[in-house]
């Protein structure tokens, strides 16, 4: 894919808006929707524009949202807090976009709204699941009962044929029980586990963030993880696990290697921050991720397209060359680029070097020797 032209995701977060309380919330998510949230017809716009990524010429055949367009993800807060969102959702499947949601296990996750998330068309139902039991999960999520909910929603769309995404936050408060979480994914028989890495914004503390040794054995187990599990293993803003994946590949050498490992690594090689993926706020705010509140205009008066491919921010996200630190210097520089939604978050600097990756170069090596 040429991500100079079109990104493999869009995200839409329709609304901060829902009715958790999530110690890590990116959005610092409150229970009223915004008056300034965008409206059903500049909904029904973005969705056009985000179809026109597909159009002859934006480079996105093999993209997971195929030759229509990229794929495309309805967020929040709790998108169930928009009345429209079904006709949103409609919509978007009706112009050819792949279309996925994110619901939060709330009392509006019901099982007739699982049912219309499938009668309209959705090819993937996410919940985030962060703790490995009831306790766990609901002293994260804010609220009681968020576990046993979340577990009644997935068996439901296991039931009916609905395809879901387990999304799990990897803190210091859950890294030791991913095993047993991985269990659920499983049981579940879910077709993907999204492990998010902590980006200290919103309500998310420095505290809970892993250090960089600890993000390697959890690279580590995921890498294990991939040999032998029934679904699929990704990350969100942990882009130096494809570094990790990299590594071990070549250390098995001709042993058996994992075929979702190399997906991994192969698939979404150099996706990053505003590379392969754009975010826009329920305001239109485009950003190059929900994690980086850096903004490269907005869909009220800018066209997602232009931003996306024309945008210096965006541009200068892309050329990874432009990286400082060890990330501008390292071999895996163009399958990974570090996460930049991390480097600015505890750095202030979007160009900056991940501060939670223990991988030093060969030419750092070489130049310190």
């Amino acid at each position: 894919m040429n991500f100079d032209q079109s990104p493999m995701l869009v995200i839409w977060e329709v609304t901060q808006a829902c009715d958790l309380a999530c110690v890590h919330c990116r959005a610092s998510a409150q229970s009223d929707r915004n008056p300034d949230e965008l409206t059903t017809e500049q909904g029904y716009r973005l969705l056009d524009e985000i179809r026109r990524f597909g159009e002859p010429g934006a480079a996105t055949h093999g993209a997971p949202g195929g030759p229509g367009g990229p794929l495309m993800v309805f967020t929040g807060g709790d998108p169930l807090k928009r009345p429209d969102l079904f006709d949103l959702i409609r919509y978007s499947v009706k112009i050819g976009l792949k279309t996925n949601v994110t619901p939060s296990a709330t009392p509006l996750l019901t099982e007739d709204a699982i049912d219309r998330f499938k009668e309209a068309g959705v090819s993937r139902m996410a919940i985030s699941v962060d703790g490995h039991d009831a306790a766990s999960h609901d002293d994260f999520r804010g609220i009681p009962g968020t576990f046993d909910r979340a577990m009644v929603a997935l068996r439901h769309a296991r039931d009916i044929g609905l395809d879901t995404q387990f999304q799990t936050t990897v803190t210091k408060r859950n890294m030791g029980h991913l095993p047993e979480i991985a269990e659920i994914v499983t049981e579940m028989r879910s077709k993907m586990w999204s492990l998010f890495f902590l980006i200290v914004t919103g309500r998310a503390l420095e505290n809970d963030d892993l250090l960089p040794e600890e993000y390697e054995k959890v690279f580590e187990f995921m890498y294990d993880l991939s040999k032998t599990a029934p679904f699929g293993i990704k990350t969100t803003e942990a882009m130096h696990y494809r570094r990790y994946v990299a590594q071990r590949m070549k250390a098995e050498h001709g042993e058996e290697r994992s075929a979702a490992a190399r997906e991994v690594a192969f698939r979404t090689s150099g996706v990053s921050d505003g590379k392969g993926f754009v975010f826009v706020s329920h305001k239109g705010e485009i950003y190059p991720s929900g994690f980086l509140p850096v903004s490269g205009g907005n869909v009220l008066h800018d066209a997602l397209t232009d931003v996306y491919r024309n945008n210096e921010l965006f541009k200068k996200l892309r050329d990874t060359s432009a990286r400082d630190g060890k990330c501008g210097i390292c071999e895996y520089q163009k399958i990974c680029g570090g996460s930049r939604s991390r480097a600015y978050a505890l750095t202030g600097d979007i160009l900056a070097s991940d501060p939670r990756c223990v991988y030093q170069p060969h030419a750092a090596e070489a130049l310190a020797g």
